[in-house]
């Protein structure tokens, strides 16, 4: 199309096409003038690629519409306005206010990797955006760097809800396409499963990996590649400390049922600000770290499918645990890593989680045993401590009837490191009470009761109880079942 012609055209009767300012995969976006209203607009025109069969372009284009009409009455400052609709001659277009500032792509590879405080920052305003977006029942789908508009002041637009997904309507979910950038999606999504919201916060992750290390955690040659390391590699954190460090990889957890909520996002958020700025300058603009990026380091392979690390030392240096939450009330101070199951720290954990009811009659030590005797409601018995979470790790798990192993136990101490920075990042939140100076221990699988083929526990449970040695009485999990 020569440039006379675009400046001719005219989408709606109304949108006067001035030029071209980005192209990806799924269309062309023009600067366009409304003459209408008097002001300028970005409009998206998409294109889907070639060989879709017609029927699904039927159903795409008429999710799109609705979506996108969804994503309209969507009420965030970092979700930019979709302002109107249009299908004209065949064509679909989305209108949207107009954002003059650079992707987050475009800051990272002019700048290199961004500070920590600044990217707690962003990260702040895109989970709002989210937050919103679920709550509206919109996903997203293509959460990435240069979906990301950062202007010189800090403030965030989270861009390209046209692809997004309405979980009101799955009659319009049915097409195969594989939509969404394939080394910024989940590895859910990879496997053929629908977008959910935790689909979306992977994908924050990996956004947030970008920013602070200056470099995509599954940046690949490939795109194959890329897909392989999602599915069966660990990334690995560089430059990022602390609780941040522990949001990040959280987030990219491969089970979904195990990344943090946006709550639990919002509290780490505001943990890693407060570290930031006590720990290094206060960013201006882009605040980017004196170095550039560099190649990502190679990666190592994990026996079955990926399983989270958290750098739980570079935490513990950075002086994250023990401290005040909001703070409010008491403080928390993680104890070490306990095994439980036979050849374990506690040969016997007869427990099964029940939030705000699985409380243990004595606090955590090597050597004691928990039978279910010992297990209590935490509403009707005083107690020595409460499990106040668990968490699943998503690795493979035997299976007797196909003879397979699953998952062989986690290496180099990983399986801590994951458990230390989950139950961190519960404790750390709002979920649990703090009303007084408090313990708290990260329990997972032994050795031999992981490989047992017959009742292969996966879990991790999180367990606290107050530092002076007196009795609870009641939950500190908050809004638990009654």
């Amino acid at each position: 199309m020569t440039q006379d012609y675009a400046q001719q055209r005219v989408v709606a009767g109304r949108y006067f096409i001035v030029r071209e300012i980005g192209r990806g995969g799924m269309g062309v976006v023009w600067l366009a003038e409304d003459r209408t209203i008097g002001r300028r607009v970005a409009i998206k025109e998409l294109h889907l690629p070639d060989g879709i069969d017609p029927q699904e372009r039927h159903i795409f284009e008429e999710r799109v519409l609705r979506e996108a009409r969804t994503a309209g009455r969507l009420n965030d400052p970092a979700i930019v306005t979709v302002y109107d609709v249009v299908q004209e001659h065949g064509n679909t277009f989305i209108v949207m206010e107009l954002i003059e500032a650079p992707t987050l792509t475009d800051i990272v590879r002019q700048n290199g990797a961004l500070s920590e405080e600044f990217t707690a920052r962003i990260a702040t305003q895109l989970v709002s955006a989210l937050d919103a977006a679920h709550r509206a029942g919109v996903i997203h789908r293509d959460v990435k760097p240069s979906n990301v508009m950062v202007d010189g002041n800090g403030r965030v637009k989270l861009t390209d809800f046209g692809i997004a997904q309405s979980t009101e309507d799955p009659r319009l979910t049915t097409s195969g396409t594989l939509i969404g950038s394939p080394t910024y999606m989940s590895p859910e999504r990879l496997q053929g499963k629908e977008a959910v919201p935790a689909s979306d916060l992977w994908a924050l992750g990996a956004t947030l990996f970008y920013a602070v290390e200056g470099y995509g955690a599954y940046d690949r040659q490939t795109t194959a590649a890329s897909i392989q390391a999602i599915m069966n590699e660990v990334a690995f954190l560089t430059r990022c400390r602390g609780p941040l460090a522990s949001l990040i990889m959280g987030l990219l957890n491969s089970n979904p049922e195990g990344r943090p909520t946006a709550p639990q996002v919002r509290a780490l958020l505001g943990q890693a600000t407060q570290v930031a700025m006590n720990t290094g300058p206060t960013a201006q603009t882009w605040a980017p770290n004196p170095t550039q990026p560099s190649a990502p380091p190679k990666s190592r392979r994990v026996l079955a499918i990926v399983m989270v690390v958290v750098l739980a030392a570079a935490m513990l240096t950075a002086g994250w645990f023990g401290r005040d939450v909001f703070g409010a009330g008491g403080t928390g101070s993680i104890q070490q890593t306990m095994t439980y199951g036979e050849g374990g720290n506690i040969p016997v954990l007869e427990l099964y989680f029940n939030s705000g009811k699985s409380c243990l009659n004595k606090p955590p030590a090597d050597k004691l045993q928990y039978e279910s005797a010992d297990i209590v409601d935490c509403t009707k018995e005083a107690h020595g401590a409460e499990v106040f979470a668990e968490f699943k790790t998503g690795l493979s798990t035997p299976d007797k009837e196909k003879n397979t192993p699953g998952a062989g136990y986690p290496a180099d101490g990983s399986l801590a490191k994951y458990a230390e920075a989950s139950c961190t990042m519960q404790f750390s939140s709002s979920d649990v009470k703090k009303d007084k100076t408090m313990n708290y221990v990260a329990l997972v699988p032994s050795q031999q009761v992981w490989g047992d083929k017959s009742s292969p526990p996966r879990s991790i449970f999180c367990a606290a109880w107050p530092t002076d040695g007196s009795s609870m009485t009641g939950t500190i999990v908050a809004n638990a079942e009654s």
